[in-house]
This record gives C-alpha cells, structure tokens and sequence, in this order.
C-alpha cells in the first residue's frame, strides 16, 4: 500500500483491514474450528457413516450436481470490499455534493456566501471526524459530502461571477485529469514507487508551508491580492500562483493515483466491505482538492490577462 499519501487511507483502521494476516488455526483443527481429519473423526464414525455422508445420501443426483455445478463465492457474497462497492458509493457521495453545490448555486448571494461559510467549516470538521473514526459511517461520510457540495458551489458562484465560465472549465478540468490518472493506473504506467513518494513528502509538505504562509499574510492584511502571494508576486511576469497552482495539481492527480494504489490493496487483501466507504471519502477528499486546485489557478489565468 503506498504509505505517505492520503491520510485517510492511511488511518489505522483502513491500514490494518487490508494488511491484517489471516487467522492462525492451531494444529489439529481445521477451519472453523472444526476438528481436522483423525482417524474416525471424519464425521460421525468412519468414512461414508453419518454426517456428511449422511446428508449425501439423502440427496438425489441432481441436487447433488447443482450443488457442485454452483459457482464460488465471490467477495460480495462472503462480505468483502469490492471495486463494484467503491465505485457505487463514490457516485452516491458524488452525488450528494452536487446536490449541495445546485443549493448555493441557485439561492441568493447572501445566503449562498453564508452557506459556503457553513459548508467549509463542516467539511472541514467531519473530515478530521471521519478519518480518525474506528469505523466508517454512511451518514457522516455523505453529510461530509453536502456540505462540501455548499463550500464547492458557493466558491463557484464567485469565481464564475468574476470571470464567466470558469465554473465549467473547472469541472470539466476535474473530470479530465480523474480519467487520465485512473487510465495511466490501470495501464501500469504510473505507480506510486518509494522513490515517486519521497518527491510527493518533500512537494507537499513545501506546498502546505506555503498555503500556511500565504493564508497568514491574507488575513493580517500584509497583501491586499485575492489570492494572496499567488498574484501578487511575479517570476518573469507570469504570477507565481500559476506555478504553484501547477506543482498542486500535479500533487493532487498523484494522491488520486495513491488512492487507487489503496483501493487495490484493500479489494485484492479482502477488506471488509464496509470500508468502501472509507475508499469513496478518500477519493472524494481528493477531487474537492483537485477541483479547488484547477478552478484557482483558471481564476488566477483569466485575472492575469
């Protein structure tokens, strides 16, 4: 599993479902519990004499040939996370931050702008919940997504109010580079190796001290940019939020290749299915970032012209 990345996979609880051995069986005894195979234990009596053989016996052979023609089951049947369980629950917390953002995006400016005060502080506050919960709750993961959806939409509403059709391009932007990086996943082409992971460790935590620095100088007044440091500051006259809007796309398509990485290991180790949610809160964490990332940097693009 490719430790370092989103932390939410990276939780204890997440971790140990998909690393945890199989259960050691003492000598002796076979699955379940069950006595193994001694002599005159196979059963009751010897070979072909009641239990199993009894229940045999009583069985035509038809039933019998249905039974043994009848398919192994699979990791839905025994109660394990599957690909199928991880792309159903994504749709539905997708789903329901779309829901949240039409909210902002349809009710008045005053409304919308307090909604999306609402929605970033409770994002924020389930978010640090859900992740550091033993268990995932449904209720919470998709309370989590609307009330991103609200943050999601009210910034929408601003940005494209400032600079029309930004909202769209975003968007669009997301769902391009989700295709891409699960496309180059599945091809084998990019992984996330040791060495990719160190690079993305010195990368983020270089862009949170940024992100730190800057949201500290917007708020004591010491620039008077919307963005901050991001504009107000130039290298060969392209402003330098251009770069680290790049460095942080860049950052956020390789968590999403991370997530997978852990979506993998937690199917392939038989992770219970309830962690399918955990896997769709991670992804949607990372597109929230993604698409705060790309629909920034399009603002900052179109401000620059």
């Amino acid at each position: 599993m490719a430790l370092g990345g989103n932390p939410i996979f990276n939780g204890k609880n997440f971790r140990g479902a998909t690393q945890a051995p199989p259960a050691q069986q003492a000598y002796g005894q076979g699955a379940y519990g069950q006595n193994g195979y001694a002599p005159g234990q196979f059963g009751q009596g010897q070979y072909g004499q009641g239990g199993f053989g009894a229940a045999q016996q009583g069985m035509t052979q038809d039933q019998l040939q249905d039974m043994y023609n009848r398919p192994a089951a699979g990791p839905a049947d025994t109660g394990r996370m599957t690909f199928d369980d991880v792309i159903v629950k994504t749709a539905a917390c997708l789903g329901v931050l779309i829901v949240g953002a039409a909210v902002t995006l349809v009710v008045a400016q005053g409304l919308a702008s307090m909604l999306m005060i609402v929605g970033a502080l409770g994002g924020f506050v389930l978010a640090l919940v859900n992740s550091f919960k033993k268990q995932p709750s449904p209720a919470l993961i998709l309370a989590y997504a609307g009330l991103e959806g609200l943050f999601l939409g009210g910034l929408t509403r601003i940005l494209d109010g400032m600079f029309p059709g930004v909202g769209l391009q975003a968007v669009i932007g997301t769902l391009s580079v989700f295709a891409v990086t699960l496309v180059l996943f599945k091809s084998g082409k990019v992984r996330a190796t040791p060495k990719a992971m160190r690079f993305f460790m010195i990368a983020m935590i270089g862009y949170a001290v940024f992100a730190l620095i800057n949201m500290v100088m917007m708020w004591t007044g010491a620039v008077d940019s919307p963005f901050g440091l991001r504009t107000s500051v130039e290298i060969f006259g392209i402003p330098l939020g251009v770069f680290i809007g790049l460095l942080a796309i860049g950052l956020a398509a390789f968590s999403l290749i991370m997530d997978f990485t852990s979506i993998e290991a937690g199917v392939r180790s038989g992770a219970p299915s309830r962690f399918s949610w955990t896997a769709a809160f991670g992804l949607t964490v990372t597109l929230v970032w993604l698409y705060v990332e790309i629909i920034r940097l399009l603002s900052i693009l179109r401000g620059n012209d």
